[in-house]
């Protein structure tokens, strides 16, 4: 059975989100997921007066963990129209996979989250396909038979590159419907992916 990574990394709660319904997209179409998050490298004291969503329940993910798995699935909310700093600093140390191929032929996908409707969820998502591509992963994205994206009767996310939420500029917003049904959508595209690829 194919084997799903979903990989995040969340400050206030909405990558969680999404990373759990693209779980269970992926679970839905036979796959084995598993969710886990990077590490937080901000210190505990600002984290905790930033508000920070510092009780999630994911495991802390090695490097060496990436390998084992047929897809991964990254996400985490951008930071000035990148990647934030944790997820980058997590990737950064696979130098070694890179260098062996461990990752070549995967399946990867990317997910993201801004704070307002033009603030840089395309960039994220390129800057993590950016990281999947040199590892020598095939990368899935969100297409348009995910029809909620198109909406225009709500404020949404999505894109044909991956699933994205939009958080409100003071984290209100929670991931709508809308927003998760595509997070559910591409983690069965993945999972399909991967089993013809892997069984």
């Amino acid at each position: 059975m194919a084997k799903v990574l979903v990989l995040y990394y969340s400050s206030y709660g909405h990558i969680e989100t999404m990373a759990e319904a693209i779980a269970e997209g992926a679970r839905g179409a036979g796959a084995t997921v598993d969710i886990k998050r990077v590490r937080e490298t901000v210190p505990t004291d600002i984290a905790q007066k930033s508000h920070f969503k510092l009780d999630q329940a994911a495991p802390v993910a090695s490097v060496g963990d990436l390998e084992h798995y047929d897809a991964i699935i990254v996400g985490t909310g951008t930071r000035f129209g990148r990647v934030s700093s944790q997820m980058a600093a997590f990737l950064d140390q696979a130098g070694g996979l890179w260098a062996r191929g461990a990752l070549n032929g995967k399946i990867g996908a990317a997910f993201t989250s801004t704070g307002t409707q033009h603030g840089g969820q395309e960039m994220t998502l390129f800057s993590i396909i950016a990281n999947l591509l040199h590892f020598g992963m095939m990368v899935v994205g969100l297409p348009y038979s995910s029809k909620g994206q198109t909406s225009m009767d709500e404020i949404v996310g999505g894109s044909p590159y991956g699933a994205t939420t939009i958080a409100g500029g003071d984290g209100s917003r929670r991931p709508s419907a809308l927003d998760l049904e595509g997070a559910r959508f591409q983690g069965e595209l993945v999972a399909k992916a991967a089993i013809k690829m892997f069984g």
